[in-house]
């Protein structure tokens, strides 16, 4: 008996399944502070050149200076007045400053190297720590870079330690070592230091993610697994929003991010709780634990068992039921039109990740409070989620994608001709929304469209595409220092020509899904509505 028959059998979506669901996608909330922790732990700040001896100076009580117009007074002196406080005179004296000297455009000017940074907002950043700035300002997107490798690399390693030991003792591991390596980077020394640490949290904070979404999907039945997607996507964007208030409350970093990695000590104590996949079990011939897990199931969910499920095909888990990884990639590509298709979800799935990740991280970018924008980029993710659940099926999977990624695209676009401001992250804001919106539709018309004996391989290779757009959205992010609105030109750019690229895939709203690797050559857009389910 498939395992999908023996759900039937034992209730698709039971208080078992939604017990797992609730506990263990709980961990996405977590998953999202690790993920989008540096837009406050390296969060911009304002910043001005100074000296030792002019940092502690008091201007003379004769000028009748506030404090913050005597700091503004020291700093204008210091530097030259077109300097984004890089550069500053190097003939300037105390005694020069207290005479009430001006500086003039033939004073010698050479390199900072030391500064004061505004700290009302930001008590303390890495920035701030060690100096990020000037010639070092490219680091922290560079560290935001790494953080995403770390999450391609984990995609590969995790992804295939999980195939061959289990979805629970990698998605336990993965939570450890998340713990372990996220608190040691709140002592981190240096900037190398930060970085590796951060690195290693990466390539587990995908394992988390993602054998959590694979334990609770192989536990449900088929037409439940949007719902998988819309709670645990849903709990990824309250994430957001309670790391936006963390950090407000939080406004030093190592504190911050203390804070954010000891919260995952408390899903530790779910281990004796959570079952291993029986589906994994199955495949991997370990029938005696998969029964016993199914049979626990079935008692949960008060469905009495009559029959042996594994009677029909108890060699169900033999060999040729595993994927074979070499074989599995010619097949995506050894044919014209599932490599056509096969190339044009990669690229949808890089743009989607590209455009989504640049908007997360471009907070302090839009010209209101960081924190507040943050949060609402969380909450306008909740009603896309909702709406994703009618649309897949009203309009189906391929004009949701289109008409997501164009209106989020037309979004980007708009922040070139809206204010700094209330406009500019109402602009942005609506672009995030629909990349988020499609992100999610991706995973089910990805699922949909690849035939089953390359689904998995496709999956994956498409999942490796998005993660190479969030390791360059970071650097994307600096071409605001060329022209502020260049990066949000490129993600509204590319998200337009994602959409359209869209209309080219065939639909897979009520049609019969490729079973084999001709029938996903054979289902094109041309014949697409001859596959669909009457």
């Amino acid at each position: 008996m498939k395992f999908d028959a023996i759900l039937e059998c034992i209730g698709s979506f039971g208080t078992y399944q939604k017990r797992i669901l609730f506990s263990v996608c709980l961990v996405w909330l977590h998953c999202s502070f690790h993920q989008f922790g540096q837009v406050f732990l390296a969060a911009n700040v304002d910043f001005w050149c100074t000296t030792s001896e002019f940092e502690e100076l008091e201007c003379p009580a004769s000028w009748n200076l506030t404090e913050n117009r005597c700091s503004d007074a020291k700093y204008s002196f210091l530097a030259p007045s077109d300097d984004e406080g890089c550069s500053k005179f190097t003939n300037v004296t105390v005694d020069t400053f207290l005479s009430g000297g001006e500086p003039t455009d033939g004073w010698p000017v050479g390199s900072c190297h030391e500064w004061v940074y505004d700290t009302q907002q930001y008590k303390s950043t890495i920035i701030q720590e060690w100096n990020l700035v000037c010639d070092d300002k490219t680091k922290p997107a560079i560290a935001q870079s790494i953080f995403f490798l770390g999450v391609l690399v984990g995609s590969f390693f995790i992804g295939a330690m999980a195939d061959r030991l289990g979805r629970k003792p990698m998605f336990f591991a993965s939570l450890a070592t998340q713990c372990i390596f996220g608190f040691a980077t709140s002592f981190s020394t240096s900037y190398a230091m930060f970085t590796c640490l951060r690195f290693v949290v990466g390539v587990a904070n995908i394992g988390v993610f993602m054998n959590a979404y694979i334990l609770c999907t192989e536990w449900v039945g088929p037409s439940y697994r949007k719902y998988v997607i819309v709670y645990s996507s849903t709990l990824w964007a309250v994430g957001q929003m309670v790391l936006a208030f963390l950090a407000f409350l939080i406004p030093r970093w190592r504190i911050l991010q203390l804070v954010i990695s000891l919260w995952g000590v408390v899903f530790l104590a779910l281990i004796p709780f959570t079952p291993e996949s029986a589906r994994w079990l199955i495949m991997e011939g370990r029938l005696k634990e998969a029964k016993a897990a199914i049979d626990k199931a079935a008692k949960t969910n008060c469905i009495k068992m009559t029959q042996n499920i594994f009677e029909d095909d108890a060699d169900e888990s033999n060999e040729d039921q595993k994927p074979k990884g070499n074989n599995a990639i010619v097949g995506l590509f050894k044919t014209p039109n599932m490599r056509r298709k096969t190339l044009s979800l990669m690229f949808v799935w890089f743009v989607a990740s590209f455009v989504y990740y640049g908007l997360s991280l471009s907070t302090s970018g839009l010209g209101v409070n960081d924190y507040l924008a943050f949060f609402i980029g969380g909450a306008v993710i909740i009603p896309g989620r909702i709406l994703l659940v009618f649309a897949l099926d009203i309009i189906g999977r391929r004009h949701s994608l289109f008409w997501s990624m164009l209106i989020g695209g037309i979004g980007c676009i708009l922040t070139l001709w809206t204010p700094i401001g209330t406009w500019t992250i109402t602009t942005a804001m609506i672009g995030k929304f629909c990349l988020s919106f499609a992100f999610s539709a991706l995973y089910v018309f990805s699922a949909e469209l690849f035939p089953t004996p390359v689904r998995s391989t496709g999956l994956g290779l498409s999942s490796t595409s998005a993660r190479v757009g969030g390791v360059i959205a970071p650097l994307i992010l600096e071409l605001q220092r060329v022209w502020s609105p260049l990066p949000y030109l490129l993600f509204g750019c590319l998200s337009i020509a994602g959409g359209f690229l869209t209309l080219t895939l065939p639909e897979t709203n009520g049609m019969q899904l490729p079973e084999t690797l001709k029938e996903g050559e054979d289902f094109k857009l041309s014949n697409s509505r001859s596959n669909r389910i009457v």
